[in-house]
């Protein structure tokens, strides 16, 4: 990431979180001639203690100095959570903390433990994915569930890209920018961990030039490293199936994510797998 892309990419995030605020919620009268939603930035400013011009700076991704006590107090006032919070930090400091450092792009390889418990998991559709939403591993109740991901090239198994390429996940997911909308938070996160890899950058121009439906829920700005979410899916076979999306760290030398759907537990979810299985 250049340091401008890394500027704008800051100032893009705060302006999301600003406006995801209500003037009420922050404890401020609501006043009158708003023309956009959330706090004005000299609310913030006053939120943060800050200067009113230190932050139109700040928020203008200005290449300005920042110091973590500081962004401390922005995070306070835009009410950020742990995964934002990190996601602000990223951005602002070049070195600042929760920064991974670069590293060479290497081969994901999962542990044979690793693999076991993926294939143990006979009943809850599991994926395996990189740093970069690259899927890595997928077991057989995946396969049957999403699409059987060995018909497809190495190149072509990533999953912010299948969202919008294929048919399969658009019509599986009842609602599908929630469905995406869970991934993006994660990609977010992966791309503020990671500042210092172009890979990412070109990646989303791609994406930008190529659906206008990803531009427009990439700049909501979301981040999570873990989404709990519960999904609703319209199987072509199996018809209405219901999921718990747990998505797990691998703790190791490479940056891998378990992301496992657990069939509703007061559906037949789960027996309905079980024969679109047999």
């Amino acid at each position: 990431m250049s340091n401008q892309t890394r500027l704008q990419a800051l100032s893009n995030f705060l302006k999301s979180r600003r406006a995801a605020i209500t003037p009420a919620s922050a404890g401020l009268a609501e006043g009158t001639r708003r023309r956009t939603p959330g706090l004005r930035r000299e609310e913030v400013a006053q939120l943060a203690g800050v200067s009113n011009t230190w932050y139109t700076w700040l928020e203008q991704g200005r290449d300005i100095k920042v110091s973590p006590s500081v962004l401390e107090c922005i995070a306070g006032a835009l009410r950020l959570t742990k995964d934002e919070r990190n996601y602000l930090f990223a951005l602002a400091l070049e070195n600042g903390p929760g920064m991974a450092a670069f590293q060479q792009e290497e081969a994901s390889v999962i542990s044979p433990s690793l693999q076991k418990i993926l294939q143990e998991l006979t009943t809850c559709p599991t994926i395996i994915s990189d740093r970069r939403c690259g899927i890595v591993g997928w077991n057989e109740a995946a396969a049957h569930v999403f699409l059987d991901f060995a018909q497809l090239l190495p190149e072509e198994r990533n999953m912010i890209r299948l969202l919008f390429v294929r048919k399969e996940f658009q019509r599986l997911a009842v609602n599908w920018e929630q469905f995406v909308r869970g991934f993006l938070s994660i990609f977010r996160a992966y791309y503020g961990q990671y500042v210092e890899d172009s890979w990412y950058d070109d990646f989303i121009a791609e994406m930008k030039a190529q659906h206008p439906a990803f531009h427009e829920l990439w700049e909501e700005s979301r981040v999570s490293s873990a989404p709990d979410v519960v999904l609703e899916f319209r199987h072509a076979k199996a018809g209405k199936m219901l999921f718990h999306l747990t998505s797990l760290q691998v703790h190791g030398s490479t940056d891998l994510r378990c992301s496992i759907y657990t069939p509703a537990k007061d559906s037949n979810t789960e027996a309905k797998l079980k024969q679109l299985m047999k």
